[in-house]
């Protein structure tokens, strides 16, 4: 059964987290996420949840290690700078293989910034964050209706992988409204919880522990975490292509970007200009396969991002060289019209006599 409802970007997520049976969410203000937990405080009573505001953006994802620990399906969110409080208890659960969610509304930086929407948080997100040798899928929706969608999903990859899952969204993102088909997902085919905490009756005790003090044994412990990481380079990148067949400069951007970089496209390809676009929607596992596919035929990458460059760097890898990659970005918070990223695609064209 579904149904078409008009949803602010933040609604959505948190109505999807609890459609996907999210019963434990621990937060702390910040904007501009705030309509995150104020919607979970609400709606987490009605569903019998817990909705708990910590004293701090550390307890808050504390507390979800917590509740992952029991087996329950716990999330968090917050925005760049409360994201980066977290990076602690990112890295402690993913030594302990807990599933969960972490969504992060992006707001300009670095410092205190601004609450205007910006991409700044890209290397923070795909590069870890935290401490060690870990990584977690990174999630990059562009509407409402992908938000609601993939984070319905991405707690059954936390769940399948054992891992914690970042959704990376930004202050437009959430505060935008757009209709969205809401609907009930067919049972995915969970892999059973055999080592969470809830009580040893039964069974032989449990422990859950990210402190191995032996070298050799903290070695394989990491060597056993790049092994999932590699499946999930294998398994979880994905990406949209739009107009890329004949096209042959390709502007490569993500989230609010790639919506403004898709009229740019358009307007572009009114003018008669062979242009494409490629839009990540995993930041991590990044589509290398997409890039390198796009990279036989195009001239050109163009990288559009809201910050002064993260991205690039891994279209660059992907590349290896065999393209030549230009980059254009607006840092700060501050949103271009389609028709100032139209200029620079035609600006670019001209230069290199495409």
């Amino acid at each position: 059964m579904s149904a078409k409802v008009l949803m602010k970007g933040t609604d959505a997520i948190a109505e999807a987290a609890i459609q996907a049976g999210c019963r434990c969410y621990f937060g702390y203000p910040i904007t501009p996420q705030n309509e995150i937990p104020e919607y979970m405080s609400r709606r987490m009573d009605e569903v019998g949840g817990v909705f708990l505001q910590g004293e701090s953006e550390i307890a808050s994802i504390n507390m979800v290690h917590g509740a992952a620990a029991t087996g329950a399906r716990a999330m968090t969110s917050s925005s760049s700078p409360g994201i980066s409080l977290k990076q602690e208890g990112l890295s402690f659960l993913a030594a302990q293989e807990l599933p969960a969610v972490i969504v992060n509304i992006v707001r300009g930086g670095p410092g205190l910034g601004n609450i205007a929407p910006s991409q700044g948080d890209y290397y923070q997100a795909t590069r870890g964050g935290g401490h060690g040798d870990y990584r977690m899928p990174v999630f990059a929706p562009a509407s409402i209706q992908e938000l609601y969608d993939i984070t319905m999903e991405s707690f059954d990859i936390a769940d399948i992988y054992r891992t914690p899952v970042m959704i990376v969204g930004d202050g437009m993102m959430g505060q935008m409204m757009e209709p969205i088909v809401m609907h009930t997902p067919p049972p995915a085919d969970l892999p059973p919880k055999d080592y969470i905490l809830d009580g040893a009756q039964g069974r032989p005790s449990r422990i859950l522990r990210s402190l191995i003090l032996h070298p050799p044994e903290e070695e394989e412990h990491n060597w056993k975490l790049k092994r999932k990481y590699d499946l999930m380079r294998q398994t979880l990148p994905r990406h949209e292509e739009f107009m890329t067949d004949d096209a042959t400069m390709v502007v490569v951007a993500y989230g609010t970007a790639a919506r403004i970089a898709k009229g740019a496209v358009k307007r572009a390809r009114a003018e008669g200009l062979n242009v494409g676009l490629l839009r990540p929607i995993t930041l991590w596992p990044f589509p290398d396969d997409a890039v390198q596919a796009i990279a036989k035929k195009a001239k050109l990458f163009l990288v559009f991002e809201m910050s002064t460059g993260q991205m690039i760097d891994d279209v660059r890898l992907a590349v290896g060289g065999s393209v030549e990659c230009e980059f254009y970005g607006r840092p700060g918070g501050v949103v271009p019209a389609p028709q100032e990223i139209q200029r620079i695609i035609e600006r670019h064209w001209l230069q290199k006599e495409l």
